[in-house]
């Protein structure tokens, strides 16, 4: 049985990695950075501080790191003024995300590698670009070349290298010191990179902000810790069964199959699991079309991600209750887990979908 101290440190990283993402909506490219860099130590702070066994390191890997990764894409309908290049990364980050769930339903390394984590560094080279310069500079063709470059220079060679090769880069180096010299010759390669994609952009801005640009046009909310504004989540003219509800159950339904294939006693498939989050995701999508009716409206994330959880919590008792009388059951921890994880998303991306439309309101 593992000791006290050993779990504390593993609580304490999994915490980080939870909590962490959740300032990538407003510090878009510290956050981001933050996560991954964490993402890239944990393991070696596992390893030497604690004795745990590592042999599920890769699926709770994996799960955490497109947890983090769908907040960093949620982030993108709050703050992308470039449409084309929020159309990318929705592309290249749900190409990845079913990358993901097939490699936990399968565990074939070669599928990492085929979906490759374009999106990630995709975010980041917007992101960096945000800095000194407006992103609508950002023509189609760069976006695209750009998108070309991550994924066959970094991703690619990285991905094969990882999951394929399985190779260790400081291993690697302490078995040839020359060997640091080809790395440091492919990390000059990708400056020149960079250096080429941004040659030709207008002179930078003076100054620069790590923090996102704020909401345009919403009264910002001053109770509590005021980390949103007043913004109507649910438009009561909207049709109900739309494309945003589609995504909504793809979104949650992936992240909740990759999830279960780490946590303990899931007694589901996938496809009854998937149907359940599909369920409770239209039900809370009912309940804020029936309150947009009505004229209410969320006054913050944390008001509505609070509210949802407690309508969510009760209907999961209620399932508790009466399976059994029908000889079902759940696993309530897990559920209850699986429900957070749902509300958090959907909560963000009714937010920040509505953010996403008014902004981008007449463009194509």
């Amino acid at each position: 049985m593992p000791d006290t101290s050993d779990m504390l440190i593993f609580w304490a990283v999994v915490m980080m990695r939870f909590f962490v993402p959740l300032a990538i909506p407003r510090y878009p490219l510290p956050a981001v950075i933050a996560a991954l860099i964490l993402d890239m130590v944990d393991q070696t702070i596992f390893q030497l501080f604690t004795s745990l066994p590592l042999e599920g390191y890769q699926s709770y890997d994996k799960a955490l790191d497109n947890y983090y990764l769908a907040i960093t894409y949620l982030s993108t309908m709050r703050n992308w003024s470039n449409l084309f290049a929020f159309k990318i990364s929705r592309f290249l980050f749900y190409y990845r995300l079913v990358g993901a769930a097939l490699f936990e339903l399968t565990h074939l390394r070669e599928l990492l590698f085929i979906f490759p984590n374009t999106f990630e560094y995709f975010f980041i080279f917007y992101e960096a670009v945000r800095l000194k310069w407006n992103p609508m500079v950002l023509t189609k063709s760069k976006l695209i070349t750009t998108t070309a470059l991550i994924w066959i220079f970094i991703k690619l060679p990285q991905e094969y290298w990882i999951h394929i090769a399985q190779l260790d880069t400081t291993d690697w180096i302490r078995e040839n010191p020359m060997n640091a010299l080809i790395l440091i010759g492919w990390v000059l390669f990708l400056l020149g990179m960079a250096w080429w994609l941004l040659r030709d952009l207008p002179p930078m801005r003076s100054g620069f902000s790590v923090a996102a640009d704020p909401i345009s046009g919403a009264r910002k909310e001053r109770h509590g810790q005021g980390i949103e504004t007043n913004l109507q989540v649910a438009d009561s003219s909207e049709r109900f069964f739309n494309n945003a509800l589609f995504e909504k159950i793809v979104l949650v339904s992936l992240l909740s199959i990759i999830f279960a294939q780490i946590l303990p006693g899931v007694r589901s498939t996938n496809l009854q699991l998937a149907l359940g989050m599909a369920i409770l995701i239209i039900i809370n999508t009912a309940l804020s079309h029936w309150l947009a009716r009505r004229g209410t409206h969320w006054k913050s994330i944390i008001q509505e991600f609070v509210i949802m959880s407690l309508v969510n919590l009760g209907i999961i008792l209620l399932f508790d209750f009466l399976l059994p009388r029908y000889d079902g059951s759940i696993n309530l921890f897990n559920t209850l887990f699986f429900v957070l994880l749902l509300t958090l998303n959907v909560t963000l991306y009714d937010r920040y979908r509505t953010v996403h439309i008014r902004n981008h309101k007449g463009s194509n």
